[in-house]
């Protein structure tokens, strides 16, 4: 830290009890001095040669026959007029960043400038701070600090504006040049981690290009917006260094407890404004801040009631990272303000698709499917959602963003776990989101063997399941046409049809191999399919005569009924 010596006399000024000063002389004081609640008794001579504004006090007070001047609007108090005063008699005091803006501010106060004496304070402080202070990276800092306290003055004086230009400047320059101590503790890691590594590596003193961030962070949040304007308007600081500044920021002064957030709300409000009014555009190509950052910080401006705007410009560049966003930091908030970044990505992913570069980047990267998975694991965690939220959310999410239904079939079986209250038009309509042609072969067997499904779904998984176990032409051309989960009676029985006469073809060409078609289903299906139609089951274990004697398939109104005996049975 830098600092400069005035004067040559020892300091003469003494305490009388906490509030009452006064300087050792010769000569009994003529004049006393009230700044705040501490008193100077002083003498007249040295202080009038050096300052307008006490020669017109004293002469203002003797034309009032008194001796007693008060002052109330000392910018600085009596610390910083006992600096002035000391100067005026020739005493030795010492200016450093920690007082020089009080000083300063009170010398103005005091007119102690050139035409009222050559080589006055104003002067001398002027030269100090033009040759030391703003040349000094910590120093700036400091003094930029002090300034708050002291406005208007210090505002009107330009000492925050030359502090800022001081700080911004260094902030702006080659960091291979520096040669100032700067702070920095912080290890970070991964894509926060922003160090340039471009000089040779016998170089072993690497300056990270965001050496700077820590010790701007310090400021308070109307001094760090004006520092981070500057830099941010400049166009010549990396995008990433400006958010990871802000995300130290943040976590240097936001409150983790919920009721510090509360209790403080109003200063934690102008810091979320701020932080968002400096964040750096967020696109999909290119990531500045982690999507995690900015739900945390969308979930902190609802809580300290930040401007409408402020929010939806968070929701906004949330969308557009959502792909990278974790089921964690989206369970910090309500279903509907989930369902409004979800909406909000696919409103954006549907406008920019006829762009074909575009188009093919977000599937190259997988960005839908992350967003399909995303949603689907947040509908199997989150407990507090409804039958509809749950239905509105999951079919937000496009057909191409779910190009397998593990995902969203675990969601709904988890949903009807937790809700056993469920009626079957309820169950209908939560498993009509799923196409059971997009189960894999293990979530096939699971649905096939789940008792909390519908008999139809049951069905339907059974049907395709053994259309993949047989490999036949027939499976292909139905995997491969698009039909709902959901069925009419008729054409359910239809499919059943089908899947018998399929299974007892299968069985015909593969007795000798496998020894009965009734194999290639679990003990889950067996039952089912028992259930359904009694007696075919067990002739499928019977000898190939009597198997290809029973070939033909039962009649539709027998299937339709023996289907609702059995839906009635496990209702």
């Amino acid at each position: 830290m830098k600092f400069m010596k005035l004067g040559s006399k020892p300091d003469t000024f003494e305490s009388d009890g906490k509030f009452v000063k006064y300087a050792v002389s010769d000569l009994d004081s003529d004049v006393t001095i009230h700044v705040g609640e501490v008193t100077f008794h002083l003498h007249k001579f040295p202080l009038l040669s050096k300052s307008n504004r006490m020669q017109r006090l004293v002469f203002e007070a003797s034309e009032e026959e008194t001796n007693e001047i008060t002052i109330l609007d000392m910018p600085g108090g009596h610390k910083a007029f006992e600096i002035c005063a000391k100067f005026c008699y020739g005493m030795t005091v010492t200016l450093n960043a920690y007082n020089i803006t009080a000083v300063r501010c009170a010398a103005e106060y005091l007119e102690m400038t050139e035409d009222a004496d050559r080589g006055n304070l104003i002067y001398k402080i002027e030269v100090f701070l033009n040759s030391g202070i703003f040349r000094s990276w910590k120093d700036s800092i400091i003094v930029l600090q002090t300034t708050r306290s002291l406005l208007p003055w210090s505002e009107d004086l330009k000492l925050v504006g030359r502090c800022i230009d001081s700080v911004s400047a260094k902030i702006l320059v080659n960091p291979e040049t520096i040669t100032w101590s700067y702070t920095h503790n912080r290890k970070l890691s991964g894509p926060d981690k922003i160090v340039e590594y471009h000089r040779e590596k016998r170089e072993e003193n690497v300056i990270p290009k965001d050496w700077w961030v820590e010790d701007v962070c310090e400021l308070e949040i109307d001094m760090f917006k004006r520092v981070m304007s500057v830099v941010k308007s400049s166009g010549r600081m990396n995008n990433g260094v400006i958010a990871e500044a802000l995300r130290y920021y943040v976590a240097r002064w936001l409150p983790e407890s919920m009721e510090s957030l509360t209790s403080e709300a109003s200063s934690n409000k102008d810091l979320v404004e701020t932080v968002v009014f400096l964040l750096p555009r967020v696109n999909r190509a290119m990531s500045y801040s982690s999507c995690s950052f900015l739900l945390k910080l969308l979930k902190v401006s609802i809580l300290v009631g930040a401007d409408e705007t402020v929010r939806e410009d968070l929701v906004e560049n949330v969308s557009l990272k959502l792909h990278e966003a974790s089921v964690k930091d989206l369970l910090i908030h309500e279903v509907e303000l989930v369902h409004r970044i979800v909406e909000q990505f696919m409103a954006d992913e549907k406008r920019v698709s006829e762009d074909d570069r575009y188009k093919e980047f977000v599937l190259g990267n997988g960005i839908l499917l992350s967003v399909g998975r995303l949603i689907d694991a947040y509908l199997a965690l989150n407990s507090d959602l409804t039958l509809t939220s749950f239905i509105k959310l999951s079919e937000l999410v496009p057909e191409s963003a779910r190009p397998i239904h593990d995902g969203l079939y675990k969601a709904i079986d988890t949903f009807m776990k937790e809700h056993p209250e469920l009626t079957k038009s309820e169950k209908k309509r939560l498993c009509g989101l799923m196409d059971v042609r997009k189960l894999t072969n293990e979530a096939s067997t699971h649905a096939a063997q789940n008792e909390r499904l519908p008999l139809r779904v049951v069905v339907q998984v059974l049907y395709f399941e053994q259309l993949r176990a047989n490999h036949s032409p027939v499976a292909s051309v139905a995997a491969s046409s698009h039909s709902p989960v959901e069925k009419t009676e008729e054409n359910k029985g239809e499919e059943t049809t089908k899947k018998v006469e399929l299974s007892k073809k299968s069985r015909g060409s593969k007795s000798t191999r496998s020894g009965g078609g009734a194999q290639l289903m679990p003990s889950r299906s067996r039952r089912i399919f028992e259930k359904i139609w009694p007696g075919k089951v067990e002739s499928s274990n019977k000898s190939s005569e009597v198997s290809s004697g029973s070939s033909q398939s039962p009649p539709a109104k027998s299937s339709s009924s023996s289907s609702r005996r059995r839906r009635h049975s496990i209702s």
